[in-house]
């Protein structure tokens, strides 16, 4: 039996979907593990795509970090408040990224599982990222931060 292979044009639907169906939804986009992006739904230009990919990214790595130094298990979620919107970033289990940005007004909770959910179901159709190997800093062994 074969895996699926997702299309460009699989992704942009399936991106298209969930901002249709979620209330408040404005735009969403999956990435790999590095910032490339990987589709994009129909409200994100080539311009606002290339920026989000760089931002996105940047908020993965400090995610990241933060689970490192914090060592409290995998990255899932990072969410960023503005006065206006959210931003979600979600990861799967197979190492994309998936970003929805929502309007201020629409309701964190809904959006937080609507995105949960997405990013569970979409992992059956995104290629498998293989995590990057651990670096030692120092020769300390220490992989996180003790006080």
């Amino acid at each position: 039996m074969t895996h699926p292979v997702a299309t460009v044009d699989s992704l942009t639907a399936a991106l298209d979907g969930l901002v249709d169906r979620v209330p408040g939804a404005e735009f969403a986009v999956i990435l790999s593990p590095d910032g490339l992006l990987l589709a994009r739904s129909r409200q994100v230009t080539d311009d606002m795509a290339e920026q989000i990919s760089s931002v996105v990214s940047g908020m993965y790595s400090l995610g990241l970090a933060a689970t490192r130094v914090c060592a409290t298990g995998a990255l899932r979620q990072v969410v960023m408040q503005m006065s206006r919107a959210f931003v979600f970033v979600a990861t799967t289990r197979g190492g994309a990224i998936l970003t929805v940005r929502m309007g201020g007004e629409a309701d964190v909770g809904d959006m937080a599982y609507e995105v949960a959910l997405f990013a569970a179901q979409a992992e059956r159709d995104l290629p498998v990222y293989l995590p990057a190997r651990a670096a030692t800093v120092g020769g300390s062994g220490a992989d996180h931060w003790r006080p």
